[in-house]
């Protein structure tokens, strides 16, 4: 491995700084006045029960309470996590007598789809899902050569604030359970068995990438998200998935990320840190307020020790906002010194949401900043915007006025 080059020492400007604030819309702060920060999900109800919100053996005992023996358990497992049916009339296999109601008690209905939109090449689709109380989410499909990658939702709306994302503009609503989690990428499963998003590379093709980049903050509703990914890598019980092609990011809610690092599932780890410096990240990302930029990049390398596992850092790239080439030196400097070959950085050009004047940078400081970090021995890849088009991209995920409209007028299945 070659050692990393030297870093430029460069000095901040003045020039051309742009202070975050929002646009088109009011952040709401608290009694000091300080951006308000939702950790806590409002109390409201929370769906029925469902076979991925259980252990495999509560799921036994869920179905001997329905008064049939406890092996019907798994084979509602395999209707479900591998066939992405909960339709009754599809598992033959099951009594016919008692099937409705096996199959109500543990796949009750979750996901109602109000609308999807698709890319005119048709590799990427946004889903609009009205959820059992009417809270609306999405959740992107999209594929790649030799994999399809899946952004889930783990909450209505998002309590983290943060002035440039989309999400956030609403507030939270409430958490979402893991068996609506999971949901997505059954529902996903099944549209891409379909024929949904194209024709397939093989027969078995499936969800093979899970991002928690859709709308809310995962680690903000961690029990539920820690379940959902259990079940997603649960070979025997869930979806069968590698734990490694599961990503789950956050802006930086620190004791939480300690926590999964103690989870023992090796999970990809994305730091969404959008600014080295406390001074612009106090106003980028709420949070900051709570725990620095150093104490999140301790947490980060920690997941790194624990668990082996590379981190990403993301960092969306604004226009004289945070994309000056002494920040990618600060942000070089601050990951060197935590050691080398534990981090990449994936900087995306940042996805404009409605009514914001901010933008993304230009093509030639974008190449800037990636030259800078690979230059320090910082392996730096710049991400695609994919689902842009169609408001998919990272941010840009909201209920609109208009899909709140369409939802209005779609029962709930």
């Amino acid at each position: 491995m070659t050692e990393p080059g030297p870093v430029r020492t460069t000095t901040p400007r003045p020039a051309r700084q742009v202070r975050p604030r929002t646009e088109g819309w009011t952040q709401r702060v608290d009694a000091e006045g300080k951006p308000l920060l939702q950790f806590a999900a409002p109390k409201k109800g929370m769906p029925p029960t469902h076979l991925a919100d259980l252990t495999p053996a509560q799921r036994v005992e869920k179905v001997k309470e329905l008064g049939l023996p406890g092996f019907r358990a798994k084979q509602l497992e395999k209707h479900y996590f591998q066939h992405y049916t909960a339709d009754p009339a599809h598992m033959t296999d099951l009594p016919a007598s008692g099937r409705g109601e096996l199959v109500t008690g543990l796949l009750p209905h979750l996901l109602t789809e109000v609308r999807r939109l698709q890319t005119d090449r048709g590799d990427t689709i946004k889903f609009l899902w009205k959820l059992h109380d009417g809270a609306l989410v999405e959740s992107v499909l999209m594929r790649y050569p030799g994999r399809i990658t899946l952004c889930v939702s783990s909450q209505a709306g998002c309590g983290m604030n943060c002035p440039f994302c989309a999400t956030g503009q609403a507030g939270l609503t409430r958490n979402m359970s893991a068996g609506e989690i999971i949901d997505q990428v059954v529902r996903a499963n099944a549209a891409i068995r379909a024929g949904e998003l194209g024709p397939a590379e093989h027969p078995d093709e499936r969800v093979t990438n899970i991002v928690f980049m859709g709308m809310g903050e995962p680690l903000a509703n961690y029990n539920r998200v820690i379940q959902a990914v259990k079940t997603m890598v649960d070979k025997d019980h869930g979806l069968g998935m590698s734990a490694r092609g599961v990503t789950v990011s956050t802006v930086g809610l620190v004791p939480a990320i300690n926590k999964l690092a103690d989870e023992n599932i090796p999970v990809t780890f994305a730091l969404s840190l959008h600014a080295p410096d406390d001074l612009l990240r106090d106003e980028m990302i709420p949070i900051n307020s709570r725990w620095k930029v150093d104490e999140a990049l301790d947490a980060a390398h920690r997941y790194f020790e624990k668990t082996g596992r590379r981190v990403s850092i993301e960092y969306a790239l604004i226009k004289d906002m945070n994309d000056h080439a002494w920040r990618a030196d600060l942000l070089a400097q601050k990951l060197n010194a935590r050691g080398h070959g534990w981090v990449h950085v994936n900087p995306i050009p940042l996805n404009p949401t409605p009514g914001s004047v901010w933008t993304a940078s230009e093509k030639d400081v974008q190449r800037e900043f990636v030259r800078r970090l690979n230059e320090a021995g910082i392996p730096t890849t710049l991400r695609d915007t994919r689902g842009k088009e169609i408001d998919g991209a990272c941010g840009q995920l909201v209920a609109t006025e208009e899909d709140r409209a369409v939802a209005a007028s779609v029962p709930v299945d």
